[in-house]
């Protein structure tokens, strides 16, 4: 079935196997299917409206609403709705079922839903916070120790400045990186020590600038390496001839003439048309132990998946997924997992749910639907309690008139029905800007505002006097404490930041120089590193056998399919 995206107009399949998915995840009352009809979207669009609801890197000072305290949230100022402490919104001091209203017929569904999302209060972030110690600037994340602005991250120790890392030791500026210690600078990596800017690596230590290698010590500047030492630019050296040049890599100009170099020295080598290991009918990148997974990215141990993203932990039987895990059939849900099942159109939904649809930062909860802020509950429809007779009973009606109900873009034009539809974007608390959606899909101002979108503006740094001039050393030799007492100047964008001592500290540790620009610029320069979410058809640069990839026709690598690139490297 061929469908037009009611949002960009590109062409999109609806094949057999998503019909019987739609229908296999349909919830059944009194023996009959509540059928989810066909999407409307294309999948990257389908894809950017679930981002839109998930702020992870933005924080915000605030007061809770229930206390009065100072906060750290991600929720900012402006949002139209009330932010309490996580302790708090965790606790007994208050009650979601306090907010549940009856459904009301003669009102479009999603109406109601956001009134009740603008109303019900939310946790100032998003963490395991009762097993954090001492990260209480990071979103996102859990089981933390010592850490600062890391997000989407768990079970790290003494880490900075970080997305999407898991059990890692004293790393920073880090992106995708697994198990590894004392790293800086590295991205898509598992498994590494004491290294700095490393990208696709795998049990690496003491390197710095390599490329697809895998059980290297003592390397800089190569790309394609199995299992070597004390190599430069991909040619054996003498232990000393290692250490010299070592030693240089402490200076800010030499890392970027270093960083220049093998820009050009990584053209050189073969990549594979994907990244991952351990895969079997698989379909898209970053991906590893995965069968049958079709245009999904950034995940490990899919099973029978389909455009899934960033899944943390397995997932089988799941479709347009973001940042889900342990988790089984599942449908256009955002951040949900920890023992799921059998639900769609949730957000912020974690841990023992069943047969849920369009809840939101939900937990332990069972046969809901529209509902906010619930945990440990069953049985509630916009936050109201019910028999299971009446749940059963009305769920259905509710269905049939969202089937009956046009769901409108702000524009006024026609959007589909309200049934089978994910949270639109407009019903957010973040603005767009915020969100995940602009780091993958980018929009102007302009363009956010004519969709009928939030967007928030970031709080401007204060005019007030941030001291004189701060020249930062060359030469993390030449770096000393008084530099993390000073207010610094982002280098590109001219935004305020700062040095921590952990952060000289670990720079002085591996001798590599300071940062020069903000956080948020260094994560985006990061990002660039990495293929986008997207495939290209084109032929193995050596037996020319077609291959799908997210390397782009007109980009300068040499890219080979699986069994040339094994080839090239062993």
């Amino acid at each position: 079935m061929q469908r037009t995206c009611r949002q960009c107009s590109a062409s999109f399949q609806v094949t057999p196997s998503d019909l019987a998915f739609y229908e296999k995840v349909s919830p059944t009352f009194h023996g009959k299917k509540e059928l989810i009809p066909p999407p409307t979207l294309c999948a990257d669009c389908r894809q950017q409206r679930r981002l839109a609801q998930a702020n992870q890197l933005n924080l915000y000072e605030r007061k809770c609403d229930l206390t009065g305290a100072s906060i750290i949230s991600n929720i900012h100022p402006g949002a139209p709705c009330k932010v309490y402490r996580q302790q708090d919104w965790y606790s007994d001091k208050w009650d979601p079922l306090e907010y549940g209203r009856e459904w009301d017929p003669s009102r479009p569904f999603f109406a109601q839903l956001k009134e009740l999302l603008f109303t019900v209060p939310r946790p100032n972030v998003f963490t395991g916070f009762e097993f954090d110690e001492n990260s209480e600037y990071t979103n996102h994340a859990g089981k933390n120790k010592d850490c600062y602005l890391i997000f989407d991250s768990d079970e790290c120790r003494s880490c900075y400045y970080s997305y999407s890392i898991n059990n890692c030791m004293d790393c920073a500026d880090c992106f995708r990186t697994r198990k590894s210690e004392l790293c800086y600078e590295c991205v898509d990596c598992v498994r590494c020590y004491a290294s700095a800017f490393l990208q696709d690596c795998d049990n690496c230590a003491d390197s710095m600038f390599l490329k697809n290698c895998t059980g290297c010590k003592h390397s800089l500047m190569c790309s394609n390496l199995r299992n070597k030492e004390y190599f430069v630019e991909n040619k054996p050296v003498s232990k000393e001839e290692f250490m010299r040049f070592r030693s240089l890599l402490g200076s800010r100009d030499m890392v970027l003439s270093a960083k220049e170099r093998f820009g050009k020295l990584k053209l050189e080598h073969p990549q594979k048309y994907m990244h991952g290991v351990q895969n079997e009918g698989v379909l898209g990148d970053y991906l590893v132990n995965c069968k049958d997974a079709y245009l999904c990215y950034d995940s490990e141990d899919l099973w029978d998946c389909r455009h899934a993203y960033q899944g943390f932990m397995p997932l089988k039987n799941c479709m347009d997924v973001q940042e889900c895990g342990d988790a089984e059939l599942l449908y256009e849900c955002c951040v949900c997992g920890y023992g799921m099942k059998n639900s769609g159109f949730c957000t912020l939904t974690l841990t023992s749910v069943n047969d849920v649809f369009y809840c939101h930062h939900c937990h332990h909860v069972k046969n809901c639907f529209g509902c906010v802020g619930l945990n440990r509950k069953e049985y509630c429809i916009l936050n109201k309690q019910y028999t299971k007779e009446e749940y059963e009973r009305l769920v259905p009606k509710i269905i049939e008139h969202m089937r009956k109900t046009p769901l409108r873009s702000p524009d006024g034009s026609f959007a589909g029905q309200e049934w089978g539809e994910f949270i639109p974007a407009e019903l957010s608390i973040h603005g767009y800007n915020e969100t995940l959606a602009q780091d993958y899909n980018p929009l102007t101002k302009a363009q956010v505002e004519e969709r009928g979108w939030k967007w928030f503006d970031k709080p401007e740094a204060s005019d007030q006097y941030m001291g004189p001039p701060v020249v930062i050393p060359d030469s993390i030799a030449d770096a000393d404490d008084s530099v993390c007492a000073n207010i610094l100047r982002c280098e590109a964008t001219g935004k305020p930041f700062k040095i921590i001592p952990q952060e000289l500290k670990l720079c002085q540790r591996l001798n590599v120089p300071l940062p020069r620009k903000t956080f948020f610029q260094r994560h985006q320069e990061r990002m660039a590193l990495r293929n986008p979410r997207k495939l290209w058809k084109r032929s193995c640069a050596k037996c020319q056998k077609e291959i799908e990839t997210t390397y782009a026709p007109d980009r300068p690598e040499i890219v080979s399919c699986e069994q040339c690139y094994l080839s090239s490297v062993y």
